[in-house]
């Protein structure tokens, strides 16, 4: 006699599990919905929008602050495949770079709950982890740049990483305190990421 219908049968578990990953992935898709629209939903409204009730919630995500790391996660993929659709790799180093930038102020102006990310607990391994696939586009641009003569070849690249990165964190954070609107934020980062780059102002370069 089959035991498939007896709650500790393979396809039982099987059953369960995926349950359980399509629960999950209802959850954060409207965690990733809902924040967007409003950065400071909690818990109980993102499992009204998940239809799900609070403990599925918690049961998935311990805390709202685990729930916001994979919201991130969820937004960095995203990031990385409108990096490839807008193919970062064509035209010249500083335009691909350029272009890098404006993608990641278009998802910070849709995701403003990213801006919540820089004040929640969250490990610095997975901030890391989060970073890499971008820090490692910008150091194949910056590369390229420096080869071509696009930047200055002076500094290491892995310096002008460092640079580029620490001031988008900085726009960032003048964003999330209130000091800039992000038009404001991009404009400043764009004429600080050319310096830092040694390319000159796009008037020198015509002339």
């Amino acid at each position: 006699m089959s035991d498939s219908g007896s709650p500790g049968s393979p396809s039982a578990v099987r059953r369960r599990r995926a349950d359980a990953e399509r629960s999950r992935a209802a959850v954060l898709d409207a965690a990733v919905q809902l924040l967007a629209e409003r950065p400071d939903a909690g818990m109980a409204a993102i499992a009204a929008a998940a239809g799900v009730t609070r403990q599925t919630v918690y049961a998935h995500f311990g805390t709202r602050d685990t729930l916001l790391e994979a919201v991130a996660d969820r937004i960095t993929e995203q990031a990385m495949a409108a990096m490839d659709a807008a193919e970062v790799e064509d035209g010249s180093a500083l335009e691909a770079l350029l272009r890098l930038q404006d993608i990641g102020w278009q998802l910070f102006e849709r995701h403003p709950v990213l801006l919540e990310l820089g004040t929640a607990s969250t490990s610095a391994e997975a901030d890391r982890s989060r970073h890499e696939p971008v820090a490692a586009r910008l150091t194949r641009l910056i590369e390229r740049g420096q080869a071509t003569g696009e930047f200055d070849r002076t500094p290491p690249a892995a310096w002008l990483v460092a640079a580029v990165t620490a001031l988008g964190h900085a726009a960032g954070d003048e964003v999330g305190a209130g000091r800039m609107t992000v038009a404001e934020a991009a404009a400043c980062l764009r004429t600080a990421t050319l310096g830092i780059l040694g390319v000159q102002p796009q008037q020198d370069r015509d002339t």
